[in-house]
């Protein structure tokens, strides 16, 4: 009886814990642009150095056998190279605080939008202020950083958008397919390893001779294990756990910690708009949280 409390618990404390990885993340993929890494070089590590853990699991657990053949496919194009590469490319565009505001902090919005779309969810009152809140926080934000960013950092807000739609479709499937880890593990990872690491080893332009040994680790380190492999299990957790709506407001927190750290550690300016933005996206975020209702039978 008390395995849905528990499960709830936890299902909370790995959202947070998310919140935490990711903030780091941002910063992590903002510096990229200037270790000598390509895109693609950020990309064959996230797929490539995960494999090196993943395969040996999937060997042993054999998770395709719980699997049809269209929801490897459509999971696998979700985590693949086109959701991934589009988030790199927006670090090259805009600063890492945009990156949490774009991918996570409209999350809930999104979410929303699908579940009325695709099936025909009926949002609260409670629900929809928080989106509206959320959402004018990434316009101000937006629109706040569009004077103190390079120009064209609109152009990695897009990339950000389109990153955010993927990762909303994988959370929402996720809860919808009750996936397991390591069935999520040989989807986002394995399958895409194969498919992907041979394109870049023979025709993608790379920069791995070149980069310095420093910048090289910090990245493989982090892109090839801590979203791949920490990352969607935790949201795979949280998802089941939680629901989709929770674990999307939650991670919501991320455009708040991303800022700090932005400014913290690469210098990126903060503007009083922007931090009173950061603040009214966060009361937003707590007013989308509710408490995940039992499904219908």
């Amino acid at each position: 009886m008390s395995s849905r409390p528990t499960s709830q618990i936890t299902g909370f404390a790995a959202a947070w814990s998310i919140v935490f990885v990711w903030s780091f993340w941002l910063i992590v993929s903002r510096v990229a642009n200037g270790s000598g890494l390509t895109v693609y070089d950020l990309a064959a590590m996230r797929y490539g150095l995960a494999s090196l853990v993943a395969v040996p699991l999937c060997l042993y657990y054999k998770p395709w056998r719980g699997l049809r053949l269209m929801q490897i496919a459509v999971l696998s194009f979700i985590l693949g190279p086109v959701y991934i590469l589009c988030v790199f490319t927006g670090f090259q565009f805009a600063p890492a605080a945009h990156g949490g505001i774009f991918m996570n902090g409209i999350l809930p919005l999104i979410s929303i939008i699908f579940g009325v779309i695709l099936f025909r969810a009926n949002p609260s009152l409670r629900q929809l202020f928080g989106a509206g809140l959320i959402l004018v926080s990434a316009i101000v934000l937006a629109w706040d950083g569009s004077g103190t960013s390079a120009q064209g950092a609109w152009i990695g807000d897009l990339l950000f958008v389109t990153g955010a739609v993927f990762f909303a479709v994988y959370m929402i499937l996720s809860e919808r397919w009750q996936l397991t880890a390591m069935q999520i593990i040989f989807c986002g990872t394995v399958v895409n390893a194969v498919l992907y690491l041979p394109v870049w080893a023979l025709w993608l332009p790379s920069g791995l001779a070149d980069a310095p040994i420093g910048p090289l680790l910090l990245q493989a380190v982090y892109q090839g294990f801590v979203p791949n492999l920490i990352g969607l299990l935790f949201i795979a957790h949280a998802s089941r756990s939680i629901g989709t709506a929770n674990t999307s407001s939650i991670l919501a927190a991320v455009p708040g910690g991303g800022g700090i750290l932005g400014a913290l550690i690469l210098g990126e300016s903060l503007s009083w708009i922007s931090i009173l933005a950061i603040v009214l996206l966060t009361i937003g975020l707590l007013i989308s949280v509710r408490r995940r209702q039992p499904p219908p039978v």
